[in-house]
């Protein structure tokens, strides 16, 4: 990821802004202190588009996977409302 300063970047912001949309994210600093990042609206969403069922078709859950446990889990609560009566 390229890094450039607030003055290249105000006369460079066009080609900045083509180079974010083709993916190619880019750094704005001042200083030498990173500021901002401008990135492709494409590529910031769709990231985290992808990242929503990764794993279909490749794991599963059994149809009663909410209800696991349950009795063990009741059983811990009754025992301990019992103990402190």
């Amino acid at each position: 990821m390229r890094v450039v300063n607030m003055d290249e970047a105000k006369r460079h912001l066009e080609r900045l802004v083509v180079e974010a949309a083709r993916g190619e994210a880019v750094i704005i600093g001042r200083d030498g202190t990173p500021l901002v990042k401008v990135v492709g609206i494409g590529s910031a969403f769709s990231a985290k588009k992808r990242r929503l069922g990764f794993m279909v078709g490749k794991i599963s859950a059994p149809d009663d996977f909410d209800q696991m446990g349950s009795a063990v889990i009741a059983a811990r609560f009754e025992h301990g409302s019992a103990s402190s009566r």
